[in-house]
């Protein structure tokens, strides 16, 4: 007898899963309120990142931090009265961006990121959405001559220890690479390991109709009706109520709110970004990162898109996109942006975890229920590489990954 499971939450995480389930044999039912695709997944800068080996950690140096309290950069924003709330998961951040902590956190997220490429290229070519794919990386531009210098160590290093390709760029090579630009940066790093999306909730909606195309069904539903009863875990759906004996939620952003009240505290906060379109005829031909103005620059299909940094806010807080308004002035230093696309900026949230690492695996408390959720900046890039795992786990197969860092029995 197939064995049913529900999957709640069709961004590139919850798609990835059902993807990976119905490939084990599961009669998977992917639900969400909205269309595959559209949600965090639709606004990011679409790279499925091989170097971020890294996670973001809380900035430890006093320099560093005045800057942010002091609202002097433009990589992060925060609403007081929210960043309030959350201190005592920021102050957990804080505490798991030691850099003893850090290290073996790296060594964690090293371990998934190094499988983003491959598994993401299986499905790609199944979803025949290889028209969508760049794989020429993406360029960490710097305009001060010291911190380029300061950070091309850093990135030799990085490269060396994870066996990642990595190419440098002073300011006249840089100019040659991307005539588009004028001279006012210092230098590049061409990350080349990193593939680039043109559409990234397109290349969602391509893996969700796949799903279709074997036999997955995709039904509208508010996370919110999940319930246990003796049959298993229900939902009720705009088609009516469906059971299951397993759910995974996979539900980014809203999954601590959705497990609370079944007694899962989860520290988990928010990083919202921004992202607009513009009309640019630049020519702009690599996806590029301002680093010391905290915006990157990708060409896609829509025109050329600005992301932002993170902006500490509550969710579904109003839009307040200073970040983006900002870094307009600043993209236009470095050439020719054009007029917006559309007529309001994108808004969207990042769940972030206070240790950094995605959770991963059985929930604990609750016969049937998964947790897949809290993949910060890199859940495009880690869908594919995480669903794997936890296939492997709700099968009982042997983890292709060691599974323990990421067990949500972590959190108790």
């Amino acid at each position: 007898m197939t064995k049913q499971i529900i999957v709640l939450g069709a961004g590139m995480v919850g798609v990835s899963t059902a993807l990976a389930l119905q490939e084990r044999g599961y009669d998977v039912a992917l639900v969400d309120r909205r269309a595959p695709g559209q949600e965090t997944s639709y606004g990011n800068a679409g790279f499925i990142q091989r170097e971020a080996v890294r996670p973001y950690a809380f900035p430890r140096e006093w320099q560093t931090l005045r800057k942010v309290i002091a609202g002097s950069g433009n990589d992060v924003h925060y609403n007081l009265a929210a960043t309030l709330k959350i201190l005592p998961t920021l102050a957990r951040y804080w505490h798991e961006s030691a850099p003893v902590r850090y290290s073996r956190t790296i060594a964690s997220y090293a371990a998934l990121i190094q499988h983003s490429i491959s598994e993401h290229e299986k499905l790609i070519e199944a979803a025949n959405a290889g028209e969508l794919v760049r794989k020429d990386g993406w360029l960490e531009a710097y305009r001060n001559s010291e911190k380029f210098d300061k950070t091309v160590k850093q990135a030799n290093t990085i490269a060396a220890e994870h066996g990642l390709n990595v190419a440098f760029y002073d300011s006249q090579g840089l100019q040659r690479a991307e005539p588009a630009l004028n001279n006012a940066l210092a230098g590049a790093i061409h990350w080349l390991d990193t593939w680039t999306i043109s559409d990234p909730g397109e290349l969602v909606e391509r893996y969700a109709a796949l799903f279709q195309r074997n036999g997955g069904t995709i039904l509208n539903c508010d996370a919110d009706t999940l319930r246990f009863n003796n049959n298993g875990w229900q939902v009720h759906t705009s088609d009516g109520p469906i059971t299951a004996s397993d759910a995974v939620v996979c539900l980014g952003p809203w999954a601590a709110k959705l497990v609370e009240p079944l007694g899962y505290k989860i520290p988990l906060f928010i990083k919202r970004g921004y992202h607009r379109h513009y009309k640019s005829e630049s020519g702009l031909k690599l996806p590029l990162l301002d680093a010391e103005r905290g915006y990157a620059l990708v060409p896609m299909k829509r025109g050329l898109r600005i992301t932002t940094g993170a902006e500490f806010a509550e969710l579904g807080a109003p839009p307040t996109p200073v970040q983006l308004s900002a870094a307009e002035v600043f993209a236009d230093e470095l050439l020719r942006l054009g007029a917006p696309v559309e007529s309001n900026p994108w808004v969207g949230a990042r769940p972030c975890v206070a240790d950094m690492l995605p959770l991963v695996g059985s929930a604990g408390r609750h016969r049937g229920l998964w947790f897949h959720f809290g993949h910060g900046h890199q859940g495009f890039t880690l869908g594919p590489t995480t669903s794997r795992l936890l296939a492997d786990l709700i099968t009982g197969s042997s983890p292709y990954i060691d599974p323990r860092p990421y067990d949500p029995r972590r959190f108790g």
